[in-house]
């Protein structure tokens, strides 16, 4: 019998996630035009941190946890995917006037997901291979 994609998470999870990323998408919009509050642009570092964290760490469980080969190896499939963006993301403030492409910025930024990762894999039962 063939297995689903994804399998069903528990619905606290996915309120929790979608709630997270209106939050995050929130921020988005406001970073592009202008309109940060004070409080997060004078911790910056650490607010890519948090914020990358938590999106990360909600997103890998709101998908239990999937993994994907990638060059033969199995790689956890939200944190992969959500990095790519990450750096995409990142490139593209620099055709922003409001934004400019900062490195620090991209390295907190990708910390966070490494940190959001490490934490859901734990909660789960620690890092391992899923189909």
């Amino acid at each position: 019998m063939k297995r689903p994609i994804l399998k069903s998470s528990n619905p606290i999870w996915w309120f929790l996630t979608l709630l997270y990323a209106g939050t995050f998408l929130t921020i988005l919009i406001l970073a592009y035009n202008g309109k940060l509050p004070v409080f997060l642009t004078q911790n910056d570092k650490l607010a890519h941190l948090i914020l990358y964290c938590i999106a990360t760490y909600l997103g890998h469980r709101v998908i239990n946890c999937r993994q994907m080969k990638l060059l033969g190896y199995a790689v956890p499939l939200f944190p992969i995917l959500f990095a790519i963006f990450t750096i995409t993301e990142e490139a593209m403030q620099s055709l922003s006037p409001n934004r400019s492409l900062d490195a620090m910025d991209l390295i907190a930024s990708l910390l966070g997901v490494v940190l959001g990762y490490w934490l859901a894999a734990r909660g789960t039962g620690g890092i391992e291979n899923r189909k």
